[in-house]
């Protein structure tokens, strides 16, 4: 509560959302993946424990993800890189909609270090 009685919402809750809606419109733009790590580092530092969960698995997404398009990028010379691209865009949708779920539930992301989901 605030000193005027009115219950005060975390803000940096919705940025966790919007940072994770930023990776999915990403697919599609993808400047929208830098503003989300931007926003992910600047919030990370005075969100609650339970956000800042979420904070590392989004910049470990991003570099994860950046990592993966790098090595699809290098394989589509011998065409398996259309698989890792594919795989990439799948795995980049399955982090943030469990990733959206775990911040609806007010939860902790169980374990933002994976690798995968």
């Amino acid at each position: 509560m605030n000193e005027k009685g009115l219950i005060k919402k975390d803000s940096s809750e919705g940025a966790a959302k919007i940072i994770y809606i930023l990776y999915l419109v990403s697919t599609v733009f993808g400047i929208t993946g830098i503003i989300g790590l931007v926003m992910a580092y600047m919030n990370r530092g005075d969100a609650p424990e339970w956000l800042e969960s979420h904070y590392q698995f989004q910049i470990r997404t991003f570099w994860i993800g950046t990592l993966y398009m790098l090595a699809g990028f290098i394989l589509t010379f011998i065409l398996i890189g259309y698989l890792v691209f594919l795989f990439a865009l799948i795995w980049l949708i399955v982090r943030c909609v469990k990733g959206i779920k775990l911040v609806d539930n007010k939860e902790a992301h169980p374990d933002p270090e994976s690798w995968m989901f």
